[in-house]
């Protein structure tokens, strides 16, 4: 297992599709216009799961676009609620910061691997890699590691904890590769193993950086992180659809 973990694969899983899928201005063009049914729908407090069902057969949208649309997609409520708790980056300063470890790590591995992101009402970027139950190392984890720690460094972060997510294959393997970074580059790095990762920052009550939409509603506050490093730091090395603000 050990051997197998320390292979890498050349990148986090491209899709030869996605291109056309998600690079030409119809495309981007369809996705927005599902963004918007979607937060009217969503806003008026339909089902997510329906309206996500509805939208897709309406744009004749394949499951991929589908996974994207999902992530970028919120309502009124939840915009403003996670609008209202988001941190400028000035805030980190002297602060102790939790990571969603596979969430922050997943994301940055995938926009250096050259596939697309997806930013979404919230701001938020978003991936649509399937990483169920099992995590296996790729080229860019390290450079994706380096990446959030530079960037958390150079803002004043006191301490990081990057929280990872016990049942998921190879989070302890991951916990140690944290723990030999921050030694290499004088981090100021924890790396914890939680069972349930996001009930762990939600009730922590701590200054979190995620993604994931469960957390952003419920935490008690939360910095951009992901778009932080990829709108300031990658620039225009990334591959990236935005969604265009709805008024």
């Amino acid at each position: 297992m050990e051997q197998e973990f320390l292979k890498t694969t050349k990148d986090r899983e491209k899709h030869q599709e996605d291109s056309q899928l998600f690079g030409t201005p119809t495309a981007q063009q369809q996705l927005q216009q599902g963004l918007e049914d979607m937060y009217f729908l969503l806003s008026r407090e339909y089902p997510f799961k329906a309206s996500l069902a509805l939208v897709g057969n309406r744009y004749q949208l394949v499951k991929r676009q589908q996974t994207a649309l999902q992530g970028m997609a919120c309502s009124a409520i939840q915009l403003e609620t996670r609008k209202r708790k988001e941190v400028a980056a000035a805030v980190l300063k002297d602060k102790e910061v939790y990571l969603d470890a596979f969430n922050v790590l997943i994301l940055l591995e995938t926009a250096l691997s050259g596939n697309y992101v997806f930013r979404g009402l919230d701001g938020c970027f978003r991936d649509i890699s399937s990483v169920h139950g099992s995590y296996r190392k790729v080229d860019q984890t390290a450079a994706a590691l380096l990446l959030a720690g530079n960037a958390l460094r150079e803002l004043g972060a006191a301490k990081v904890t990057w929280v990872f997510d016990a049942p998921v294959s190879n989070s302890g393997r991951m916990k140690g590769v944290c723990y030999e970074i921050a030694a290499q580059h004088g981090f100021t790095w924890e790396a914890i193993l939680e069972v349930s990762p996001d009930k762990f920052l939600i009730d922590s009550q701590a200054l979190v950086c995620s993604s994931d939409a469960w957390i952003l509603d419920e935490c008690a506050a939360w910095f951009n992180l992901g778009a932080y490093v990829i709108e300031q730091l990658l620039h225009d090395q990334v591959n990236m659809v935005q969604a265009k603000a709805i008024i």
